[in-house]
């Protein structure tokens, strides 16, 4: 396969400032329901990257679960390689492509634990074999082998089999809280369009248009 030919033009309409609404989470927003209703596999995945103590960036998968205005919400293992450089370093990047959609998403902001209220709110939303994963799993740890991991879930599930599962120590929400935004659309010839949203020293957002 010869990868210098993968190539795809973009048609869709150029994305101006005019379009854009004032207000970031807003934007994400429209852009977020546009993929709900495009029925694009996992609208709310998102890339998270994380810096650990040595400087060494790593990025993964994780599935948005809330946004408002303090923020994007995820849940995750608090014991996890992730809350590890958490711990070390706040500031995180977030990164959505709505392929479909010729549009990408980038988010950078510091990152906060949620209350305990908050994660129980929704770990009690889960599907049941989902609130037992959170248990069975050491997430980031070795595991020998999947019937080692198999074997675990199953003694939990006979553990907690004739009652509510409860919400782990050790196992929650992150909160991101963004302090800039860059939506991109693709656009003909490469000419992408590319926005920026950050505040200003009154705490106001600011809209730039950068090059492709």
């Amino acid at each position: 396969m010869n990868i210098i030919q993968l190539r795809r033009e973009y048609t869709d309409k150029p994305l101006h400032k005019e379009d854009l609404h004032v207000n970031p989470l807003k934007q994400f927003e429209q852009w977020f329901n546009d993929a709900i209703e495009t029925k694009i596999l996992e609208p709310n995945a998102m890339s998270l990257a994380t810096v650990d103590t040595q400087g060494c960036p790593s990025i993964r998968t994780v599935l948005l679960k809330l946004f408002d205005e303090k923020g994007f919400v995820f849940f995750s293992n608090y014991q996890s390689q992730k809350a590890k450089d958490i711990a070390q370093n706040r500031h995180v990047a977030l990164h959505f492509a709505w392929l479909d959609l010729q549009r990408q998403l980038r988010i950078e902001g510091d990152i906060e634990k949620i209350s305990t209220k908050e994660s129980l709110t929704y770990f009690l939303s889960r599907p049941r074999g989902s609130q037992l994963g959170a248990w069975a799993s050491n997430q980031s740890e070795i595991v020998s082998s999947r019937s080692l991991l198999e074997s675990k879930f199953f003694e939990l599930k006979q553990k907690f089999a004739n009652g509510v599962v409860p919400l782990p120590d050790f196992w929650g929400g992150y909160r991101v809280k963004p302090r800039r935004f860059e939506f991109w659309q693709g656009g003909r010839d490469r000419l992408h369009d590319r926005f920026a949203y950050e505040k200003n020293l009154r705490g106001e957002w600011e809209i730039s248009r950068l090059a492709p």
